[in-house]
């Protein structure tokens, strides 16, 4: 919705579904994770080291920094 141009701001589209602006750009930036790491998450087949709490705490944006935070 923010790359189409419905929404402007993070807030707008936090407003929008009624969440908090800050938890919505935690939530965001899941779209930054690897993608052996999501493959992982929606498979089942993570390690018990990658929680919701966890992956919403900052993380490195280059892949391989996840492997090692991750894995």
């Amino acid at each position: 919705m923010l790359e189409s141009g419905d929404f402007a701001t993070i807030a707008e589209l936090a407003d929008r579904e009624g969440i908090a602006p800050s938890y919505m750009t935690r939530v965001l930036r899941l779209t930054l994770l690897a993608p052996d790491i999501v493959e992982a998450i929606l498979e089942g087949t993570q390690g018990s080291e990658v929680t919701l709490a966890r992956v919403l705490e900052p993380f490195p944006i280059e892949w391989e920094g996840q492997q090692e935070q991750f894995v």
